[in-house]
């Protein structure tokens, strides 16, 4: 017996259910889902032209030039791999913009090739409308607490740790500093938002009335933070960690240097890994210098230079200290303190990284 088309967005997304995205490649690279690939129906030329047709001729030529487009070798070609994914994921779907013309064609020609598949009802534009409502739901009718501190104490680490932790910098990729990119791209608004809500979503499941977040601006990189969380985050009771200056330093080291060094070898080689891990540090140094003032900025610049070179030579990660160290105490340090000074009347707790820990478990 076929499976039915589905309107249970819920469970797709608590369920990481496998579908394929039909809608071309320029709609796809716009906003899709994590658990979203695309295997498109038209091309973005073939989709123009028929779209065009559409407008001046009718829905009923459009879908004729459709069928002569899309058609011989190049039909074959799409529905053999669209088969392959059935075959690869007998619990997944398909889905279109509306869960319309697309998803019915698409449908049906995988039934010809001898399998049913379903797709979801309302398509992609229902899912992402029941995941902005989720986010929404979360960040009004859900207790907040904000996790603060001075960069180096371990807030995001805090948040991916506890059960209830929604991970607004996990969901953006990106670590929302200077130093704060990865080496594969930061996702776009539309997939941040989903992938937020997703997890906002995963953390209702479990029955969650207190949701932790980490103390953010407004955009993380190049991504906003969805109005409803900030405008959340802006009136949340605070907790403070604060962690001995050289556990901060040593965190940085793990994090802009040796988690960095390896993502860049593992992605690119040893070469040119080493090569993009010095352009990753010299860049994000870069953003800071006019904060940092022209004269402290060459000094660390060129202690960043100096760590590098004994790094290259000996393996040996202990100069790095020499540069982060007066960034964390010029630029950091300055800057949050001066942040954290205008959300004062909100703090509820200040503790080391285990007692502040300890504390929203109580919550």
């Amino acid at each position: 017996m076929a499976r039915p088309n589905t309107p249970d967005y819920r469970s797709l997304f608590l369920n990481n259910v496998p579908m394929f995205d039909t809608r071309a490649p320029v709609e796809f690279e716009k906003g899709s889902f994590p658990n979203a690939i695309n295997l498109p129906l038209m091309l973005d030329d073939e989709r123009a032209k028929v779209g065009t047709c559409y407008k001046q001729q009718g829905q009923e030529a459009a879908i004729e030039l459709g069928h002569k487009l899309v058609c011989g070798d190049i039909k074959d070609e799409r529905v053999a791999k669209w088969k392959a994914f059935c075959e690869a994921n007998p619990e997944g779907y398909l889905f279109c913009f509306r869960g319309g013309m697309r998803s019915q064609i698409t449908q049906q020609w995988i039934k010809d090739a001898g399998i049913d598949y379903p797709y979801v009802v309302g398509g992609y534009k229902a899912m992402r409308r029941f995941l902005i409502d989720t986010l929404d739901d979360m960040a009004n009718n859900r207790k907040m607490f904000v996790v603060g501190g001075n960069t180096g104490n371990g807030k995001t680490i805090m948040v991916r740790e506890i059960p209830n932790g929604l991970d607004l910098e996990g969901a953006a990729h990106h670590r929302g500093s200077s130093f704060g990119r990865f080496v594969t791209p930061q996702r776009g608004q539309i997939d941040f938002e989903n992938a937020l809500a997703i997890n906002a979503l995963k953390l209702d499941e479990t029955g969650c009335q207190t949701i932790v977040t980490e103390d953010e601006g407004r955009i993380i990189g190049s991504a906003n933070v969805p109005l409803s969380v900030y405008n959340a985050m802006q009136t949340a009771p605070i907790a403070v960690i604060e962690d001995p200056f050289d556990v901060r330093l040593q965190r940085l080291i793990d994090e802009y240097v040796i988690l960095m060094h390896n993502q860049h070898t593992a992605h690119e080689g040893e070469e040119e890994g080493w090569n993009g891990f010095c352009d990753y540090l010299h860049q994000g140094l870069f953003r800071c210098r006019k904060r940092l003032g022209a004269e402290r900025y060459q000094e660390i610049e060129d202690a960043l230079t100096i760590a590098l070179d004994e790094h290259l030579r000996t393996g040996d990660t202990h100069a790095h200290e020499r540069w982060l160290s007066p960034l964390l105490e010029h630029y950091y340090d300055p800057m949050y303190t001066y942040q954290l000074s205008k959300k004062a009347d909100r703090i509820v707790f200040r503790g080391n990284y285990a007692e502040v820990k300890a504390f929203l478990a109580e919550q």
